[in-house]
């Protein structure tokens, strides 16, 4: 007979499979838990090399508490952009791993991380843990190379004259180097657990660069100043505060724009782009077509594998769009199970076989109800509206009102089908052939 401690043991043993961190293919989660192991093993190797001082404690505790206090300061926005964070958390590392050994550098992310964990945005603790290994080692890694430079170009302080400004090099130079490090930790994690992540435009795109030289250009002042005087940071912190809540200002903005749900446009914002997308192609005499595509029987998801499975069927269908569409269609979501596509210099023909090709690949995906690689796999089909750009539509509404008559035929004619309407003036067939003849599910 069991006995209590083993019950209880077996117990937990069955609940940590459900973490979501044991939901991971071995692969990435091997990934995952190896480098917070390489970090603590880092750690354990610089703490014995070190020889602490009361100044060095000093200096540490005065940089990780103005660290704390910008996290405090701005609690109220998560400032995360598709997996990765932008929170100038890094801008108090670069002076730790700089004027300090590379042990202060290895632990100073966990305690800001726990913060931002505690009073920003509850994420998952494996992803903290995975993020806070990843910064100590990138930032103890640039501690070290500052380390062995030679004193004339590094060194302990600035100095002056020409060594400043190599001081300085050095300086940006490790940043930089911490920056390489942490990305290239962090995208291969993103690629490992989701391989349709569109790494490229999270790490390139015009908001993430920007957000990368503001961090960097940050970070190498509050160095400068921390090693001229820590008293001059009084001065520093307030910079990164403002900029905090600068970033906090243009990520409110975005979210007003983004469902958070699926990460397209939300339907107001989707009106505001596609309408003055439809007055360019009025203006140029270019073609233009709209598509409502919505999910056969997405009710019935819901009721027989639950709501998280049916957020899983949104986001899989909305990642489709992603892959599937040009760089300038516009993708929307319009609430519940129903999208909407703007598709720009497109005929009818054309829309039909953008459209086509969206609906058969999504029939075909297996998308799982629950993260890990044993989870049970549904498909769903969708049923597609199309409206081209004609002499009797030339506003949105009436585009809109055609592509939902057209989109309402298709599910009353079996579902799982594309209707394109290329009337000038009819909202009902004629149409382009639709090639879902697949049953209804």
């Amino acid at each position: 007979m069991d006995t209590p401690w083993l019950q209880r043991w077996l117990r937990r043993a069955a609940a940590s499979r459900e973490w979501p961190l044991c939901q991971l293919r071995w692969a990435p989660r091997s990934y995952v838990i190896g480098v917070p192991a390489v970090a603590a093993t880092a750690v354990g190797i610089a703490a014995a090399s070190t020889s602490f001082s009361e100044h060095e404690l000093a200096t540490f505790a005065v940089l990780l508490c103005c660290g704390l206090v910008s996290v405090e300061a701005t609690r109220r926005v998560d400032y995360s952009q598709g997996g990765l964070v932008r929170d100038l958390l890094t801008v108090w590392c670069l002076p730790i791993a700089i004027l300090l050994p590379p042990f202060y550098a290895l632990v100073a992310p966990s305690p800001l991380l726990a913060l931002t964990q505690l009073r920003v945005h509850r994420g998952l603790i494996h992803r903290r843990v995975f993020s806070a290994a990843a910064i100590g080692i990138a930032y103890g890694s640039a501690s070290w190379v500052f380390r062995s430079l030679p004193a004339g170009v590094a060194g302990a302080s600035p100095g002056s004259g020409h060594h400043t400004l190599t001081w300085a090099l050095a300086v940006a130079g490790c940043d930089l180097l911490g920056w390489l490090i942490n990305n290239v930790l962090i995208i291969a994690a993103i690629k490992a657990t989701d391989p349709t992540a569109r790494v490229s435009e999270l790490v390139f795109s015009r908001e993430a660069v920007f957000a990368d030289f503001v961090q960097w250009n940050l970070a190498v002042v509050v160095t400068i100043v921390a090693a001229e005087s820590l008293v001059l940071l009084v001065f520093a912190a307030p910079a990164v505060l403002m900029q905090r809540r600068f970033m906090m200002h243009a990520q409110l903005v975005s979210k007003t724009r983004i469902d958070p749900k699926t990460g397209l446009l939300n339907a107001a914002a989707w009106e505001r782009e596609a309408a003055t997308e439809l007055t360019r192609a009025v203006r140029t005499r270019t073609p233009l077509a709209v598509a409502l595509i919505d999910i056969d029987h997405f009710k019935a998801v819901n009721d027989t594998h639950g709501h998280l499975a049916g957020d899983e069927v949104l986001r899989t269908v909305s990642n489709t769009f992603g892959q599937m569409l040009r760089r300038y269609d516009l993708a929307g979501r319009f609430g519940g199970e129903e999208f909407a596509l703007l598709l720009p210099h497109t005929s009818g023909s054309d829309a039909h076989r953008i459209t086509e090709r969206l609906r058969t690949h999504i029939a075909q995906l297996p998308i799982p109800i629950r993260p890990g690689p044993d989870s049970p796999r549904v498909t769903v089909t969708v049923s597609v509206g199309v409206a081209t750009l004609n002499g009797a539509r030339r506003q949105l509404t009436d585009l809109l009102a055609a592509a939902d008559t057209a989109l309402y035929y298709a599910k009353e004619t079996g579902r799982n089908r594309t209707r394109v309407v290329t009337d000038p003036g009819n909202t009902l067939p004629p149409c382009l052939p639709d090639g879902g003849d697949t049953p209804a599910r």
